[in-house]
């Protein structure tokens, strides 16, 4: 029998949560087979590869198969049987976790408002020559956070979409810098690069050579679930997989990530 390697459809692995009954029918764009599972039909991209292991993986899109190239196909097909409550619930969760971030989308207006750091901020278009020149402007006002764009009030939506989005990149790039200058001493490693991503993963990845690429969108969230991602991404430079040996390593400083990383798998990202 061919060995497994199952994918979740977010970058750390976690248990499936109990979900709803699934939706009769699931589609992947770029669909090339599908298979009855219980009482649902699952259409779902298979490749094959030079790879030595059957990989399942669930995204935006649905169902990805992976499979060696003298795999039959009879054996991943009885995998995906085994495996169909997996996929069931990760499907589920994946349709669950875009109906939130549809709920949570961005009008981008004068007035609209985001998530920023676990707070909510509203925008407000200024276009007085001062701010003009900074872009953005955060204000703490008796109201609440305000975000001020040198922009005028006839401003298209794309134009506010991208002068709040290069000043969110540019907050995530600076804090991000710090809590990895943070963490890093206590875990004894030392990391050499970082990349901001925008994959439709919301956590991040670590490389040998000490590059460190995180998602920018983390900003959305508050501190202590940026952190843990900080901290769970760093600790893979000391241990290279999700052994028992890289959860303590997390654990060592962030003994608390369990409720962190529930809170990461829980909140919604705004659709942007």
């Amino acid at each position: 029998m061919t060995q497994v390697e199952q994918l979740s459809l977010d970058l750390f692995d976690e248990a499936p949560a109990a979900v709803a009954a699934p939706a009769a029918h699931w589609q992947h764009p770029r669909a090339s087979r599908q298979l009855q599972l219980g009482a649902c039909l699952v259409a779902y991209e298979f490749k094959r590869g030079k790879r030595r292991t059957i990989g399942l993986s669930v995204g935006p899109d649905g169902l990805s198969v992976s499979a060696p190239r003298w795999t039959p196909l009879a054996e991943v097909e009885t995998l995906l049987r085994d495996k169909a409550r997996w996929v069931l619930d990760k499907l589920q969760a994946v349709r669950e976790r875009q109906a939130q971030a549809e709920q949570a989308r961005i009008e981008w207006r004068d007035g609209a408002c985001f998530p920023y750091l676990g707070e909510d901020v509203v925008l407000r278009l200024d276009p007085t020559q001062g701010l003009r020149s900074a872009g953005a402007m955060l204000d703490h006002t008796p109201e609440g956070a305000r975000l001020r764009l040198g922009l005028p009030q006839q401003a298209s939506a794309d134009q506010i979409r991208d002068m709040t989005q290069a000043w969110l990149m540019r907050q995530a790039r600076a804090l991000f810098q710090q809590r990895l200058d943070h963490f890093a001493p206590t875990l004894g490693v030392r990391w050499t690069k970082l990349r901001l991503s925008s994959a439709g993963t919301r956590g991040g990845s670590a490389s040998a050579d000490g590059s460190i690429r995180l998602n920018w969108r983390l900003i959305h969230f508050g501190p202590a679930v940026i952190d843990y991602v900080v901290a769970h991404e760093l600790s893979h430079l000391r241990v290279m997989n999700h052994s028992p040996q890289f959860w303590d390593t997390v654990a060592s400083v962030m003994p608390d990530y369990l409720e962190r990383r529930q809170a990461l798998h829980k909140l919604p990202v705004p659709k942007w």
